[in-house]
């Protein structure tokens, strides 16, 4: 069941995909995936092509994927090894995953992240606060990033 849900959301995904996202699969295999997001336009990120990691679980969908950024990110709820800080990511009652949701809309939450970071659930303390209080040293910061590491 779990590898006829997966192929019918990729086929999905292949003919409608969600805004500023892709994904496939990785090595034939539907238990990990990899996907492409755009960084959102006016943002400190626009312009940038990050890339994920997704692995999904046995228990998929009633258990989250585990997805993670390959590119690297400046990002209060991103840290250095690509883990998100993002509660869609995990179960009740410290997350919000449900059974319904899908990877489409998983990706289309990540890129609302970087268009809307949650300072106040961060990752990176040092990132965060910077984000807070002095937000034209962390816009610089996150552009250098992307242009340095996003950016063909």
């Amino acid at each position: 069941r779990q590898a006829a849900r997966l192929r019918k959301e990729l086929q999905l995904m292949q003919s409608n995909p969600p805004p500023g996202a892709c994904v496939w699969p990785s090595q034939d295999t539907l238990t990990h995936l990899q996907a492409q997001i755009q960084g959102p336009e006016e943002t400190v990120y626009a312009n940038g092509m990050f890339f994920l990691d997704i692995e999904i679980p046995q228990r998929y969908p009633f258990e989250p994927p585990s997805v993670r950024f390959k590119t690297p990110i400046y990002h209060p709820n991103i840290d250095s090894g690509g883990h998100i800080c993002l509660d869609l990511l995990h179960m009740p009652p410290n997350g919000s995953w449900k059974p319904s949701m899908n990877i489409a809309t998983l990706l289309l939450c990540i890129r609302l992240l970087l268009s809307e970071p949650n300072p106040d659930d961060g990752l990176m303390s040092e990132t965060a606060a910077e984000y807070k209080h002095n937000r034209p040293a962390f816009d610089m910061k996150a552009k250098q990033f992307t242009e340095k590491h996003a950016t063909q």
